[in-house]
Formats: C-alpha cells, sequence, structure tokens
C-alpha cells in the first residue's frame, strides 16, 4: 500500500532540535480557530462548484437547495440540524470530487413576519391601515434586511460552507417573476379558481390559513345535548324531539338541517320530516347521509355548512342553504338573530342558557377533543365560509404521487414515503390567498368596467378583455408555501432557461424536517413536475426528526426552553454541536439535546487535538522523505491499525450512500478515540524511543486519512490540525481540507488483513485481561506488577509484542510461555482468553475462595454462550440457508468458547 508512505519523516526516526512550525497550542480553544478558519475557506472560494471547463463538467453534479428559514430574526436548534446535516453531505460530495452546490436562501415568511410588523405598529398605537400600504411594506423590507443579515452571519458561525454568491430570497425579482409565472400558467390551465369555500379563518390574524397552518390541540370542554323539536306534517309542532350533540352551541342558529345516517334503525323514520332550530324556530329538514357516525354523540347531526368541514360537504350534496354567521373578528353577525353582536364564546354562553329555560338541554358531558389553532397567532381557527383563491390540487397530486410510487422519489427513512401518499391521495384544494400585505400580491387585476379578470406576469396597464385602464390589482398575497414550492427550480434560475438550471436541476437530496412533509415536499414536487415537464425536483427526500429539550418536550417560546446554538457554540464549540446533532438518533427520530452529550463531543474534539499534537510534536523540522514500505513487512500493529483504517473507510462510505450519518460519525469516533489514540499511539510510542522502524510514517498516514473522514462532521479542527499536517505530506494537492479527496472504499482491499486483526484482538484481549485484574485488586494505576502470559495460539505474536504489552498494561517483569507449567499456580489471579491465559501472582492480594467464585461465574456464562452457538449450528435450517462464511464464523466462534471453557476448568482445578 504505498500510500501509506506519503508521509515525510526520517527513516531513523531521528529528530531535530528546534520546535517544529506545525505544532499545535496545548488546548484546542474553538474561538480562536473557527472565525480563522472559516475565512481560509471563503477566500479560497471553495464554496462555489467549479463547472466552468470541460473537465469540471464531466463531474457528476451534485445539489441540496437549502430549506430557506423564516426572516423572523433568530436561527433555533432546528436549523443548526439542518446546517449540520446538509453541511455533511455537501463537504463529502466536495470532497469526492463531485460538481458540489449547496445554495442558501431565505423564506419571506409572510404571515410571521407581518404579524411582527403589525405587532410594532400595535406598540405604537396604530395599525397597518393607519400607515398605508407603501409605508407597511417599507418598514416590513427594513425588518427583513436586518434580519436577512443576522441569519447570514448565524449560518457562518455553523460553519455552512454554502454558496453565498447564489444566495436566494424568495421576494427577489427572480423568484417573484416565477411566482407570477406559475399562477398564470395554473389559472390558463384551469387549476387556478377563486370561489367560496370553507375556509380555516384566524380572526386574530384576520386572514385565511391553509389546512397545515393549523395545529390541533386538545382541549377540554363539553357537549351539549340538544332537543329539536320535531314538526308534524301540517308544520306544528310535537311534542317530540331529535336530540343532537353538539361541542359548538353558538353556531346552532347558523343550522340548515339535521342529518342522520340512512342505516340507523333510531331515526329511520324521521327522514325527510322537519325540525325547529332551537334558537331561532326556524324549521329544517331531516336529511340522510352515509358520512354520519352512528356512534358519535346521539347519532344524530345539526348541520352547519358555513362552519364546519364535514357539515359544508354534506351540505354540497344535498344543496343546503350556506348561512354564515360570524364576523372576520369571530363576533357573530345579524344573521344570528338575538346574538349578533356577541363575541362566539360569549354567544356559546347565552345560546346554553337560553336553550336551558326552554327545556331544550337534555344533558351536558365533559369533553375533551381536538381543536384547530393558527400556527402564527395562536388564535382558535374558525371554519368561515370566504371568498379565496385555489388551487386544484388532485391534478397535480397524480404525477407527484407516481414519482414517489415508481422510486423516481424515494424517502430516507421509507416509512415516511407512506405517509406521504396517504396525504396526497386524499389531497383537497389549496387556499393559497391570505389576507396580509407582506408576500407575493395575487397577480390578478380586476376591471370595474366589465368585470373581468385580468392575469399576468406584468404588471398590466389596460383590462384583457374591454381595455379599460380603470382596473385594481387583488389586495391579497399569496400562501408563502406557494413560493417556497418553487424553490428548486425558481432558485435556479427558472422560469428563464439558465446555465445553473441546466446544469443542478433536478437536485440530488432534499433535506428537511419529517413535519413540513405536507407543508413544503408535497407543493415542491407538485409545482416543480408542473413547472419542469414532469421532471421531479429531487432524488431522495432525507427527513430529519425534531431536536428537543433535554426533558422530551417540544422546544418552544411559551414553554421557555428554546436553546440559542450560537451559546451552545460559544461554550462547547460548533463541531461539539454539529457532531452531537449529527450521531443522534437515525433519520426521522426525534432527539434530546443535553448537556451530557455536549461534553462528550467537546471531549473528543480534545481527544483529537491532543492526539494529533503528538503526532506533530515527533514530526520535527529537518525530516526526509521516507522510502516506501512493503506494509506486510511492517510490525504488527502498524498492519492492525491499517487494515481498521481501511475497513472503516469501507463501511464509512456504504453508511454515507445510505444516509446513516449518524452512524458514520459514531463509527468515526469509535476507530480515532479508541483504536487509534488509546491502542495504536500507545503502542507505537516504544517504537519511536528506540527509533526502529519508526512508527510515524504510518502514524502521519492514519491521521491524515482521519481526519478526511472527519471533516464533514468536524470541519473546524479537523482542517485546523490538516494544515499543519499538510507539510508532512508529499504532494498533498489541495491546499485545505475541505477539498482534499474523501478516502475511497475502492482502493482498501490491500490494507485489509484478518489475521493482523485477529492476532492484535489477541493483544488487546491480554492486555484488558491485565488491566481488569489490577482494577479489581485495586492495584495503583502507576504500580508495575510482574505477569505471565500463556500464549495457547502459537504464533508468537504475543512474544513479538510484549513491550507493547508491558508499556499498556503495566506489566512488568513480563513472561510470555507456551504452557501452563512455566507459570506460578498459587497466590495468583488468572483470566482464561481465547488464545491466551493471563497469570498473575498478587500474593496476599488473592483469595482463593473469591477466584474460585468468579471463575466459576465465567465458567457459567461460557457455558450458556456455547450452548447458544451450538444449538444454532445444530439448526438444519440456519446451516441451508446462511452464508458459508457465516457459518465458518460461527464455527470459529464454537470453537474459541470451548477452548476458554476447558482452561478456566483447569484453571480452577489448579486452585488450592
Amino acid at each position: 500500500m504505498p500510500e501509506v508512505m506519503t508521509a515525510r519523516t526520517d527513516p531513523e526516526g531521528g529528530r531535530s532540535r528546534r520546535q517544529p512550525p506545525s505544532a499545535l497550542p496545548k488546548t484546542y480553544d474553538p474561538a480562536q480557530v473557527e472565525e480563522r478558519v472559516y475565512a481560509l475557506w471563503e477566500r479560497g472560494g471553495y464554496f462555489r462548484p467549479r463547472a466552468d471547463g470541460a473537465k469540471e463538467k464531466s463531474r457528476r453534479p451534485f445539489t441540496i437547495i437549502m430549506p430557506p428559514p423564516n426572516l423572523t430574526g433568530e436561527l433555533h436548534l432546528g436549523h443548526a440540524l439542518v446546517v449540520a446535516l446538509e453541511d455533511a453531505l455537501t463537504r463529502w460530495h466536495r470532497m469526492l470530487g463531485d460538481d458540489t452546490l449547496w445554495l442558501p436562501g431565505v423564506d419571506h415568511a409572510a404571515i410571521a413576519v407581518n404579524a411582527i410588523v403589525e405587532r410594532q405598529l400595535a406598540d405604537e398605537g396604530r395599525t397597518r391601515h393607519d400607515v398605508g400600504r407603501e409605508a407597511f411594506l417599507a418598514r416590513v423590507w427594513d425588518f427583513v434586511n436586518r434580519s436577512r443579515s443576522r441569519i447570514a452571519e448565524q449560518h457562518r458561525r455553523l460553519g455552512a460552507s454554502a454558496d453565498w454568491t447564489r444566495e436566494a430570497f424568495t421576494m427577489d425579482p427572480g423568484p417573484q417573476r416565477a411566482v407570477r409565472q406559475t399562477f398564470k400558467r395554473l389559472y390558463d390551465d384551469g387549476l387556478i379558481y377563486r370561489g367560496e369555500r370553507l375556509i380555516n379563518w384566524d380572526p386574530e390574524g384576520q386572514t385565511a390559513l391553509s389546512d397545515l397552518e393549523v395545529d390541533y390541540r386538545e382541549v377540554a370542554g363539553h357537549f351539549w345535548y340538544v332537543r329539536y323539536p320535531l314538526l308534524d306534517a301540517e308544520g306544528g309542532q310535537t311534542q317530540e324531539f331529535v336530540t343532537i350533540a353538539t361541542t359548538r352551541p353558538e353556531t346552532i342558529p347558523a343550522d340548515t338541517a339535521v342529518a342522520v345516517n340512512p342505516a340507523d334503525e333510531r331515526y329511520r323514520s324521521l327522514i325527510g320530516r322537519r325540525v325547529l332550530v332551537p334558537t331561532s324556530d326556524r324549521p329544517v329538514a331531516v336529511i340522510a347521509d352515509a358520512a354520519v357516525s352512528m356512534k358519535a354523540g346521539s347519532g344524530a347531526l345539526k348541520v352547519t355548512p358555513a362552519h364546519d368541514p364535514l357539515d359544508f360537504e354534506i351540505g354540497e350534496r344535498h344543496g343546503l342553504e350556506i348561512l354564515n354567521i360570524m364576523n372576520p373578528d369571530a363576533t357573530l353577525n345579524e344573521r344570528a338573530g338575538a346574538y349578533a353582536g356577541l363575541d362566539r364564546f360569549e354567544a356559546r354562553d347565552r345560546v346554553v342558557a337560553d336553550l336551558e329555560a326552554k327545556g331544550l338541554i337534555e344533558k351536558v358531558e365533559p369533553y375533551t377533543h381536538a381543536v384547530g389553532h393558527s400556527q402564527r397567532s395562536g388564535a382558535i381557527v374558525e371554519p368561515m365560509i370566504s371568498l379565496q383563491w385555489f388551487v386544484s390540487a388532485k391534478p397535480l397530486a397524480q404525477p407527484a404521487i407516481a414519482a414517489v410510487r415508481d422510486g423516481r422519489i424515494r424517502f430516507v427513512p421509507d416509512r415516511f414515503a407512506r405517509t406521504y401518499l396517504q396525504w396526497m391521495d386524499n389531497i383537497r384544494d389549496w387556499c393559497i390567498s391570505r389576507q396580509i400585505w407582506w408576500g407575493h400580491r395575487i397577480p390578478v387585476w380586476y376591471c370595474d368596467a366589465c368585470a373581468g379578470l385580468t392575469v399576468a406576469v406584468q404588471d398590466p396597464t389596460a383590462c384583457d378583455h374591454c381595455g379599460d385602464a380603470h382596473i385594481r390589482q387583488d389586495e391579497d398575497t399569496l400562501d408563502t408555501w406557494f413560493s417556497s414550492g418553487l424553490w428548486p427550480h425558481s432558485t435556479l434560475g427558472w422560469p428563464d432557461d439558465s446555465d445553473d438550471l441546466r446544469r443542478y436541476y433536478p437536485t440530488q437530496v432534499m433535506e428537511t424536517a419529517y413535519d413540513i412533509i405536507f407543508f413544503w415536499v408535497a407543493r415542491m414536487i407538485m409545482l416543480s413536475m408542473y413547472n419542469m415537464r414532469g421532471v421531479p425536483p429531487f432524488e431522495t427526500v432525507y427527513l430529519h426528526g425534531l431536536v428537543r429539550a433535554q426533558d422530551g418536550h417540544k422546544m418552544s417560546k411559551s414553554l421557555g426552553n428554546v436553546i440559542d446554538p450560537l451559546k451552545v457554540i460559544d461554550r462547547y464549540g460548533t463541531d461539539a454541536l454539529r457532531f452531537t446533532l449529527v450521531t443522534g438518533p437515525a433519520p426521522g427520530n426525534d432527539m434530546r439535546l443535553t448537556d451530557e452529550r455536549l461534553e462528550g463531543s467537546r471531549n473528543f474534539a480534545n481527544k483529537l487535538w491532543n492526539g494529533a499534537r503528538f503526532v506533530l510534536g515527533e514530526l520535527e523540522a529537518g525530516e526526509r522523505a521516507a522510502a516506501p514500505v512493503d506494509v506486510r513487512a511492517r510490525p504488527l500493529e502498524d498492519r492492525w491499525i491499517l487494515s481498521r483504517l481501511a475497513r472503516l473507510t469501507r463501511t464509512v462510505q456504504q453508511l454515507l450512500d445510505d444516509f446513516q450519518l449518524g452512524e458514520a460519525g459514531r463509527q468515526i469516533h469509535d476507530f480515532l478515540w479508541s483504536e487509534f489514540f488509546d491502542w495504536y499511539v500507545e503502542a507505537s510510542k516504544p517504537r519511536l524511543r528506540r527509533g526502529d522502524r519508526s512508527p510515524l510514517p504510518v502514524l502521519v498516514y492514519v491521521l491524515d486519512r482521519s481526519l478526511r473522514l472527519l471533516h464533514p462532521f468536524m470541519p473546524f479542527v479537523t482542517e485546523e490540525i490538516w494544515q499543519r499536517l499538510r507539510r508532512h505530506l508529499q504532494n498533498p494537492r489541495a491546499r485545505a481540507l475541505i477539498a482534499a479527496s474523501y478516502p475511497s472504499k475502492r482502493n482498501v482491499q490491500p490494507a485489509l488483513d484478518d489475521e493482523a486483526e485477529r492476532a492484535f484482538a489477541v493483544l488487546q484481549n491480554t492486555v484488558r485481561a491485565i488491566r481488569q485484574v489490577r482494577a479489581e485488586k485495586k492495584v495503583e494505576p502507576g504500580r508495575w506488577v510482574p505477569a505471565y502470559v500463556i500464549d495457547r495460539g502459537g504464533d508468537g505474536s504475543l512474544a513479538e509484542r510484549s513491550t507493547v504489552i508491558e508499556v499498556l498494561a503495566r506489566a512488568r517483569p513480563l513472561h510470555i510461555v507456551s504452557a501452563r507449567e512455566e507459570a506460578p499456580s498459587e497466590g495468583v489471579v488468572a483470566q482464561v482468553l481465547a488464545g491466551a491465559e493471563v497469570v498473575l501472582p498478587l500474593g496476599g492480594l488473592v483469595d482463593a475462595e473469591q477466584e474460585r467464585a468468579r471463575l466459576q461465574k465465567e465458567v457459567n456464562d461460557a457455558q450458556g454462550y456455547l450452548q447458544r452457538v451450538e444449538a444454532k449450528l445444530g439448526n438444519d435450517q440456519f446451516r441451508r440457508k446462511a452464508p458459508a462464511d457465516v457459518v465458518a464464523r460461527e464455527e470459529r466462534r464454537r470453537d474459541e468458547i470451548a477452548g476458554r471453557l476447558a482452561g478456566l476448568r483447569e484453571r480452577m482445578a489448579d486452585l488450592p
């Protein structure tokens, strides 16, 4: 493996006397590193894709479009998780040599930003109507520009290697034109229409909401069972009643029918008769509809088409009158009769009191149910009939459904594909108009002369139908998700046929949170496939979970448990935060952010720093390039660490290919912390002192490759170390780690060495056994203890590495013997291993009965394990179906356990 020898060092291990320029400070201080390293990356232009020349254009493009954070001020931990994951993917593909573009951007967040500026005006005792649309929007733009600058700086603190020269904003001229172009195309194709339909109304924000902008929360309320007097054939009131159950008695004045299930025997004879609405003595019909539940409430349903989604659908099927009794501020209007002018909840109390006075309340039961609340204002949403603009969603959904079903788009984790398809199969028309001023104004102009509508991309000067110049634009703006639904192609220049659009569309990955599959992912797929002639916007949808507080609760300002990522960075460093977030649970699962996990990640950064500092400290100035060395002629520990590195490289690439970023990061962590620093570096120190067969080339090679593997996860500390290490590499090519090549699994085969790994595992187990005995007997850490190792492997590897065992186990003198008879038998503590036995003559520290009890426990454990393995091997079905290497591995395991068990029994027999 000639790559091993790309380190520059003295082949004799000699040292120069002067301080090397590559030496690291004693401690790692992220505050002294991160800003400087980020500036190095930006100056070098490493964030920009490089597809200018023919060679670069031949490279495979890799594109991620950043989910645009809302311009409401500060980034939160959810944004930090997005950066950590997307930057890891971006850096990995950049190091693979792909033509990589991570395109950043921000969203105008129409309702949220509109509300912020309205609150600012309210603090001044004014409304947006007092200042006018133009002045209001000027204030919004001032807020947006300040917020946008803060968010860009926060992204840089998080280490985002996005191409800031291409940063997009949903209110930029290009995206604005894309919005208008899409609106007009949909309108011309009959997929956008204006009509009176039931919508979700936010009485505090005074705007319509889509179904996805409503949060349903459990609210303690009541079921009121109300009697509706039954009329006879001539219209006279009888002594009979139909009882309905309702949670909203204030809407009774809007009833236009009572519905029952046609299969309900209790009410079948009443279908076609009439009842009186008990608040107004207005007669309405009893109708039959299969949508009525026979189990809920009384089984009879008051039908209020203007104020309930199910009732609206029933009303459409039966041609019922739509009676809206609600004003936009959630007070009741004149159609509510005696209750006009009352707030909806005040009206509820009045209606109940009046019905009780008439003896029409049969009973009241406590009832907890889900009530819709506005995501933005928090107000209880009111279903209301309103004249709004809608997108006919089903025709757009069909191609988007097909793209997932036929595999052109895949979800990670794949379980979310089912969630997506279930919602898309039952999709409803999308209300896209909002009664606010900030955002994309609906590109529709009304003509007072002919009542015609003009829909245009550019502002028209006259009516398309009659030519009259007196036209006025619709006052409403579009739902924010309409513009962000165009994000994968509007950010690349659409509707123009731009170079970026041709090169980077479709994108490869859309990474976002699972809770906005319907808000955003589905709409991006629908609108992108519509505009881009059936080409899906991305190949993979990678969904992460939510970052929760330590107690498991969702973070929210109302709970006061929101964590500012910049404060976490100030305390632990960016790399520690990012590594903690990426190596959390599997994709799609929520995670808890704890101080313990952050401290663990910070400790890992310090461990890496200290280990690298040791290696760099050995690489003093004045070296000359070492000659290539045959890996097979290297000492055992060299062959072992190179084999483990090769295996890690292969595993990490497979995990990253499968989007298992967390597991990839954990495997790199374990390799560096334990195998490289705790085992190999310690095992190499005796050779460094003696100067024989210098381990420096291997130390440098493994450190170099490990830094490359880790860089996407912890970019700052790895870049800082690599900049010092780079001086000791022959022809490193890249001037920065961010642009260095990622280790490839294609050329790891020569370094894989099963025999070296097996032999070194015996050495490790030997050291662990001595350490365990020392710990059990409470031997002082600095004290050397005598030890005998009975090498039952017979290959001489333990004798060859006796110095390593001595140093790592603090065992001196150390005797490597081949037979039990060569070791003492009295006053000893023994550990029986698969390939060796460790005997420590500790004299008075040994209690024979305690030793017998300990060995008996090990015998029992080994017997149980052996029985399980033998049962598996004795299963004919396992032997037939399992691969040959799996069967062989189990057989080796059986033999090893049997050998260890025999050794344990022999040791027990030797006890006095």
